[in-house]
């Protein structure tokens, strides 16, 4: 009770003046409280770049729905609109009433975050599923694909060594190397036949694809273990050697960038052919989102259309991936590589 604290000798109308300092004071700070909130919903509309009204009304909505690819009917009101935003954020069952609290604007806030999580120790970079998803695709295409073309060593291009698993060259590494990531995965016996053609590159490939050395077979599950665990920690760590400030860039350009060197390697030699890769450099280092993407298509022009059509159309992806990018993405759709 308001009257328990107070000195027995206080009038009536000292109670009363008491009682209205205290809701004054309430309400001070109710309203406190509420222009934090406001201004929190200002600065994700900032965002956004809708009008920052302070309120997480339909316009917000909508511009929420739309860059996150949130498909919702036309007729759907808007409790029903901000109830499909909360879905999309993992809300589940009576948590997902259409209220905009706390709760769903820190996660917003979160996704819309324009800094990433700090990168643990023993990775490099950060890349979206979706841009590990394209280096696969492009490698082997899916896993039933690679079951019935790709188990067995290959010889892929002129310029490659024989490759086995999600694109692994083994033209291109040592002897170290091919054993650190493939020793404890095979067979001794595939592992030693696999280890007379390291290093072997062009036509020293062709040469050396022989019958015993087709005939050994890379179960999917053990190349996509080798891909994410082996492979991917390596090529991050070599494109953010030589490529400074990637880290910093979003998920989707650090993935596109390490599907470009995976592809085409590390070298930044002063020839005609690595001529895109060095003016990266440059445009990494300052966040140029655009120039980045023009450089990665610019070197289609080292591939015939006709008889490389495979690399013209991973170009386009990896510079899609670099001109789409945003920092709005869930953290469960990031991965330390």
């Amino acid at each position: 009770m308001l009257g328990e604290n107070l000195p027995k000798n206080f009038s009536p109308e000292s109670i009363q003046t008491h009682a209205f300092y205290f809701s004054f004071k309430f309400l001070t700070q109710q309203k406190t409280i509420m222009n934090l909130f406001q201004k929190r919903i200002q600065n994700l509309q900032k965002t956004l770049g809708t009008t920052e009204t302070g309120v997480f009304d339909l316009v917000t909505t909508n511009s929420i729905l739309n860059s996150l690819g949130i498909q919702v009917p036309l007729t759907a009101d808007f409790t029903e609109r901000k109830k499909s935003v909360q879905r999309f954020l993992g809300f589940k069952g009576n948590d997902v009433d259409g209220i905009v609290g706390t709760n769903t604007l820190s996660r917003l806030e979160m996704l819309y975050s324009q800094t990433l999580p700090p990168i643990p120790s023993g990775a490099s970079l950060i890349a979206s599923k979706r841009s590990l998803d394209v280096i696969v695709a492009f490698e082997v295409s899916s896993k039933a694909i690679y079951e019935r073309k790709y188990k067995s060593p290959i010889l892929p291009g002129e310029y490659s060594g024989i490759t086995i698993g999600i694109g692994y060259d083994l033209g291109y590494v040592n002897a170290s190397t091919f054993s650190y990531d493939w020793k404890e995965f095979l067979p001794q016996s595939d592992f030693n036949i696999l280890l007379g053609v390291v290093g072997k590159t062009k036509v020293n490939a062709k040469n050396a694809l022989t019958d015993m050395v087709k005939n050994v077979s890379i179960p999917w599950d053990t190349a996509i273990t080798v891909f994410y665990t082996k492979s991917m920690p390596i090529w991050a760590k070599k494109s953010r050697k030589i490529y400074p400030g990637l880290e910093k860039l979003p998920p989707d350009v650090q993935g596109a960038i390490v599907s470009l060197v995976y592809n085409r390697g590390d070298s930044l030699a002063m020839e005609d052919r690595r001529l895109e890769m060095r003016n990266l450099v440059q445009h990494i280092a300052s966040g140029k989102l655009p120039s980045i993407a023009a450089e990665i298509r610019n070197m289609k022009r080292l591939w015939s259309a006709q008889q490389s059509a495979g690399l013209h159309r991973r170009r386009d992806s990896e510079a899609a991936l670099v001109e789409n990018a945003t920092f709005v993405i869930k953290p469960e759709d990031c991965v330390f590589i």
